[in-house]
């Protein structure tokens, strides 16, 4: 198969269970239709990848490949930790014909869509317009808590790739610090992902709170303890839950003057777009904020929640168009 000569780029969003495949053309606006396929049905991402342009890509293999990952991604190649996958940039390149392919991680790529994201992609959660060319962050409590920033600086952007979510959680008072006690009892180090802000985390805070209070409460994972939050079944799921909210923005508060993100925070993820009026109504906006001195700072920093299922893609084009080859 020779090296793909079209002007179409393929792009993909591979997660452990499912991936996402479109063809976008070069320097053009609009992605194709989005194909999935499940991990599972192919033994590696060369097969999967080799089946949706066969049926695609109208024989002849495209240009170059932008691949968002759902892991750590060193030297152009990450091994998937939630199914047999390995993706190999260097390896898939000759195989299958590309000009080059570039793997980022997931929130790499977030990151890239945060300037292109429109008004109707996002929900407003206080704070002014935001800095035009300062830097973007984005936090993402899901199955894991990801965390990338966006730097633009003469004309040049950058997305700088953390692991903020193995960091230490912070308790901003007396309740907050007895439940990571409780939390080091069982976990040894309290990580922000671990201790909170994912979905095991959700279930670890609920737990943690429960021992504290002396509550019996029946056991739940992440998608029950919210909906007992939400349709008020039960008060402990939704204190759990706002415990939740008022974490994440001081996290994410923390985050903002650590890169000094005065361009905007931006919140993804699989966990939040869920329940956007209950977070709009916690006390996310005011721990964000309340950093003492440095309040009038935070003030200032908008936070939006992104609603945009297809962010990854838009991001994916925004790296594609960035780095031309």
């Amino acid at each position: 198969m020779g090296i793909g000569k079209t002007g179409q780029i393929l792009l993909a969003d591979i997660g452990g269970t499912n991936a996402r495949f479109a063809l976008s053309q070069r320097d053009g606006h609009e992605t194709g239709p989005i194909d999935y396929v499940k991990v599972a049905d192919f033994p590696t991402v060369r097969e999967a990848i080799a089946d949706v342009l066969a049926r695609k890509s109208g024989g002849e293999p495209p240009r170059r490949a932008v691949l968002a990952v759902a892991g750590p991604v060193t030297n152009n190649r990450c091994v998937m930790t939630n199914s047999p996958w390995v993706i190999d940039g260097n390896e898939l390149q000759p195989a299958l014909g590309f000009g080059s392919v570039h793997v980022l991680n997931d929130f790499e790529v977030v990151a890239w869509s945060l300037p292109a994201l429109q008004p109707a992609d996002l929900i407003p959660l206080g704070g002014q317009d935001g800095l035009p060319g300062e830097p973007l962050l984005v936090v993402g409590p899901g199955t894991g808590f990801g965390v990338s920033c966006l730097v633009e600086r003469h004309g040049a952007r950058l997305a700088v790739v953390t692991e903020a979510g193995h960091a230490t959680l912070p308790a901003e008072n007396e309740r907050e610090e007895r439940v990571i006690a409780c939390l080091r009892k069982r976990l040894g180090h309290v990580s922000i992902e671990r201790g909170a802000l994912s979905g095991s985390g959700l279930q670890s805070l609920y737990e943690a709170l429960a021992e504290v209070d002396g509550a019996q409460v029946p056991q739940r994972d992440a998608a029950a303890i919210t909906k007992a939050a939400l349709d008020g079944s039960c008060a402990h799921s939704r204190a759990t839950l706002e415990m939740f909210c008022a974490t994440l923005g001081s996290v994410a508060g923390n985050l903002a003057v650590t890169f000094g993100a005065r361009g905007g925070v931006y919140i993804a993820g699989g966990i939040v777009p869920r329940f956007p009026e209950f977070l709009a109504a916690s006390a996310f906006r005011a721990r964000f904020e309340a950093k003492g001195r440095f309040q009038d700072y935070l003030r200032n920093i908008p936070t939006r929640l992104v609603t945009r299922p297809d962010a990854s893609f838009l991001g994916l084009k925004m790296f594609a168009d960035h780095n031309p080859d």
